[in-house]
């Protein structure tokens, strides 16, 4: 049993690293490539810039809150949020794919279902850790 319980606990970590880089390179690319993220932005959407820059300060936020045990569970919560109020774009993106060419339809149809897969591993890899490893946890 205690095999299992380490072949876990490496998955877990494995998938908290992903995250970590998911949003980590993710908010760097709001400040870095700002004007393209704001074109992917549905038109209904207010200011989009503010909205493309705090949501680049959230991911990062978000990132590193993973790195601490006591705000891991809080910040992935934050980036379960963070993730599902995005989604719009990336509608739109999938909805108006002709504006899109250098990325390919089936990439942007691809990309709503990884969302959810994305939430799950945030969640999963965020959460509160029970038993014996709980202490190192927090470390």
């Amino acid at each position: 049993m205690a095999g299992v319980h380490r072949g876990r606990e490496i998955w877990r970590r494995l998938t908290l690293g992903f995250v970590f880089f998911w949003f980590f390179l993710g908010g760097i690319g709001h400040f870095a490539f700002t004007n393209t993220e704001m074109s992917i932005m549905p038109p209904w959407l207010p200011d989009h810039r503010l909205l493309v820059l705090i949501s680049g300060a959230f991911e990062l936020l978000g990132a590193f809150g993973l790195l601490v045990g006591v705000t891991r569970a809080g910040a992935g919560w934050g980036l379960v949020l963070l993730t599902a109020a995005v989604t719009p774009a990336n509608i739109n993106m999938w909805q108006h794919a002709a504006n899109y060419p250098a990325i390919p339809y089936w990439a942007l149809t691809l990309r709503l279902p990884i969302q959810a897969v994305l939430m799950a591993g945030i969640w999963w890899s965020t959460r509160p850790v029970r038993g014996p490893d709980a202490v190192r946890e927090h470390l």
